[in-house]
């Protein structure tokens, strides 16, 4: 068994060691595809092998780029992307890589197993989409477009970042803080010339913490206005890349984006993806009605603003439930919150999680072994807490991928889980709100989708060669439990007095749970609808701009001021990998619904559904459409409707 990779990054030689990885790969191509007598065993395999040890090379950087970014991170990232563009064109535009797949599946197609056509299929149709097909001129045009697209979307997500550490609003009066959480007041407080002062930054939990509780309203609208008109030269970043995917979805014989990438994802068409979309956009729009006449008649005689709606969100639902989310956060201290999903994880799916003393990146960050048994599976990293340099929002990063390689030797997989929680002093926990617990659990499910695979061939192992819009079923599968009571009182305990949360405590949170669901679902099919619209035909300039405020006119119940340019900071679609994409949460939510109520029925520890999941969707990775698997662990087709009753929408 191959032993896990550690973790290290030298900057100083990371292009050298590059190139020459590249340098060798060339070599390693050319004595397979000077092989007489192709196989799937001589060719295939050693080919597919390849993408792993990339991985161990270039994912450290990546990871570093993002939780520890730098001048110096960025600049060697932003010159290793060109290099592997350039050779991921070379691959993926190869036509005698692409007729030998092709010769190989004529001959041998029905000798292999599942894993083995799997990856044939994939690799042919990725080839095909990469233009290997193509005319030398077109070819040639596919790996410009390629490489710029490559520059554009690192330099979206650097200006983000720039923007978002640039940031920083100064309070002095304390009656502007007045009924803030103490503890974000205690990472926000800071002592100058004799005066105590609060920093407030846009980084996330800064931010959440004035928006929802902040009693000034100038200063919401600052916050607010900083954080929506971030990076306006990604307007232009946009344009770019909208006219350079337009014309590589043309190249390859699609009429536009969406079209391309709908090719390698579990929806049929355009049109049913729309279809999706818009039904529950009406499905979800009369409850969203009812939803805002409320929080406008509680708000009183103000003009309800964008900037208004999470601070009297949160007084409204307070008022409602007699739930305050502070009084929970003392029950979510991090560390505890993390021993107690582990100790859920091991009651649903006999895992258990050891922790590991190494030298990381971060003196905060955390490394666990994962066993089955007495059986060593995985590794897991965390680095959960905000801090400047480090990209905002929360994702699941694969490492190392469960494999065989040729010699027949296992390699077991690893994975990052990145957050931005509360960060923790040596005065002060880190204490996490629900919606924390719940991005947690989501990000783990992700994780365990990579890790628990044990599928042989590397590129459909684990995440490898899952359709994108299912990738989400096992990330919000997961995170469905962070409501269950069962659940919750494994690990939510008062971190002063280990008291645990109280029946009615939970019996709140529960009832709390679809507050404002269908403002929340519509905003999620803003997002869907503005990123696959705007795939579906060349938009530019104004144009974007109007594709969006058309769209709002269904969805956003609240018209956003006219400064709002959330377009320029939607990462997702423009640095990451949800272009023509986004639909996937919620075409993914139907599979995680379905599923989660079936487990729940069953009783939830001790189901049998819950070792289905496991030795199916998890164990077999990507070796098969996410369809196949779902009928294969529920012994039917999925039934959508769980979808709104999840999400409490009648």
């Amino acid at each position: 068994m191959h032993p896990f990779t550690d973790f290290t990054l030298n900057l100083e030689t990371f292009i050298d060691d590059l190139n020459r990885l590249i340098a060798d790969y060339h070599q390693t191509i050319d004595t397979l595809l000077a092989i007489e007598g192709k196989t799937y065993n001589n060719f295939v395999r050693p080919f597919d092998f390849m993408e792993e040890e990339m991985e161990l090379l270039f994912t450290p950087l990546s990871h570093m780029n993002a939780v520890k970014n730098s001048e110096a991170t960025q600049k060697v990232y932003a010159d290793a992307l060109p290099i592997l563009t350039e050779y991921s064109t070379f691959i993926g535009q190869n036509l005698a890589i692409y007729e030998a797949f092709k010769q190989i599946k004529a001959t041998e197609y029905d000798k292999l197993n599942i894993e083995q056509r799997r990856i044939l299929d994939l690799n042919i149709l990725h080839f095909e989409l990469a233009g290997a097909h193509l005319d030398e001129s077109s070819k040639q045009r596919l790996a410009e477009i390629n490489l710029r697209k490559s520059t554009l979307t690192n330099d979206f997500s650097q200006n983000v970042l720039d923007a978002t550490n640039a940031y920083e609003k100064i309070i002095t009066d304390a009656a502007d803080v007045e009924g803030i959480p103490e503890s974000d007041l205690e990472n926000a407080c800071f002592e100058e010339d004799g005066v105590t002062k609060y920093r407030f930054t846009l980084q996330m939990p800064s931010y959440i913490a004035y928006m929802t509780y902040g009693p000034n309203r100038a200063i919401r609208e600052e916050l607010y206005r900083a954080y929506t008109t971030r990076a306006p030269q990604n307007g232009e970043i946009i344009d770019e890349l909208m006219r350079l995917r337009q014309e590589s979805a043309e190249l390859l014989g699609f009429q536009n984006y969406s079209e391309y990438s709908l090719a390698s994802k579990m929806a049929p068409d355009p049109q049913s993806v729309l279809k999706f979309l818009n039904e529950l956009v009406d499905a979800s729009r009369p409850q969203g009605e009812k939803e805002i006449a409320e929080l406008r008649a509680f708000a009183g005689d103000i003009d309800l603003q964008s900037y208004d709606s999470a601070y009297y969100g949160e007084m409204l639902k307070k008022a409602r439930y007699d739930i305050d989310e502070e009084e929970y956060r003392p029950y979510f201290e991090q560390h505890s919150v993390i021993l107690g999903m582990f100790t859920f994880l091991e009651s649903l799916f006999g895992l258990r999680f050891v922790p590991q003393t190494l030298e990381l990146w971060d003196e905060k960050a955390t490394a666990y072994d994962i066993y089955e048994g007495d059986n060593l599976r995985a590794r897991v990293y965390f680095d959960l807490e905000a801090r400047k340099g480090k990209r905002g929002g929360a994702w699941m990063h694969n490492f190392q991928t469960h494999c065989e390689d040729t010699q027949g030797c296992t390699h077991l997989s690893s994975a990052f889980v990145v957050c931005n929680f509360p960060p923790s002093s040596e005065t002060s926990p880190s204490l996490l709100r629900h919606d924390d617990v719940v991005t947690l659990f989501h990000e783990m499910g992700h994780t365990l989708h990579h890790l628990l695979s044990r599928v042989k061939e590397h590129g459909v192992s684990g995440v490898n060669g899952v359709e994108w819009d299912a990738v989400e079923f096992p990330s919000q599968f997961l995170e469905n439990f962070a409501y269950e009571p069962k659940v919750l009182k494994l690990f939510a305990k008062h971190y002063e007095t280990a008291e645990v949360l109280s029946d009615e405590m939970i019996a709140k949170l529960i009832r709390a749970k679809n507050f404002q669901s269908a403002l929340f679902m519509l905003r999620q099919l803003e997002f869907a609808l503005f990123d696959f619209e705007l795939h579906s035909r060349l938009y530019q300039g104004e144009e974007v701009q109007h594709l969006l405020d058309t769209i709002r006119a269904r969805t956003a119940l609240i018209t956003p001021p006219s400064y709002n340019k959330f377009q320029n900071g939607f990462s997702h679609i423009f640095s990451g990998g949800y272009s023509a994409g986004y639909y996937s949460y919620k075409w993914a939510e139907v599979l995680s619904a379905d599923a989660y109520y079936a487990i729940v029925d069953e009783g939830v520890f001790g189901s049998e559904l819950a070792r289905k999941y496991k030795e199916i969707v998890l164990a077999k990775g990507g070796s098969q459409s996410m369809q196949e698997l779902f009928v294969e662990m529920m012994g039917r087709e999925c039934e959508s409707k769980n979808l709104l009753r999840l999400s409490g929408i009648d």
